[in-house]
């Protein structure tokens, strides 16, 4: 079975917020930013069976916008994560090891800097520099989710 790992950092969110950074939202841009991404991994055949999403607002607003655009079905199982928040690139990378087997495709929404270090042990240091809001990479893994891991396949920036 192959095994493709999409790694999202959100999309454009408003600075500058009143309260906290959890709850910073989407600005105009954004919101369009995730759904051009939609339709881009649905032009590409990509179709999430599980996402992890940090439980930001902005988090689960760009993943809202991307599968409004692509309305994959079936609808993938969410699992809306307080500590992809603040996870760095290890954490993170654990938490993809802990997918069930049977996910084909994972999708994952998170912050940088730790979304841009994680995809950069897949795609090379170009990531460190250029992911932007609501960049993507996409990984195909040679590997089983437990033992994903820089090194375990070959990723590509979509956007």
């Amino acid at each position: 079975m192959s095994r493709t790992l999409l790694l999202m950092r959100h999309a454009k969110a408003d600075h500058g917020h009143a309260g906290a950074d959890f709850d910073r939202a989407l600005n105009d841009k954004g919101r369009g930013q995730a759904e051009k991404v939609g339709r881009l991994l649905a032009e590409q055949g990509y179709r999430p069976d599980h996402v992890i999403c940090s439980a930001a607002l902005r988090t689960r607003q760009t993943l809202d916008g991307v599968l409004g655009a692509m309305e994959p079905e079936p609808a993938p199982e969410i699992e809306y994560s307080e500590a992809a928040y603040s996870a760095g690139a290890d954490a993170l990378l654990e938490m993809v090891n802990y997918v069930d087997p049977d996910v084909g495709t994972l999708l994952v929404v998170g912050h940088n800097p730790t979304i841009a270090r994680l995809a950069a042990g897949f795609v090379g240091n170009e990531a460190l520099v250029s992911y932007a809001p609501a960049t993507v990479a996409a990984v195909e893994l040679d590997v089983e989710w437990l033992y994903a891991a820089p090194g375990t396949g070959r990723g590509t920036l979509l956007n």
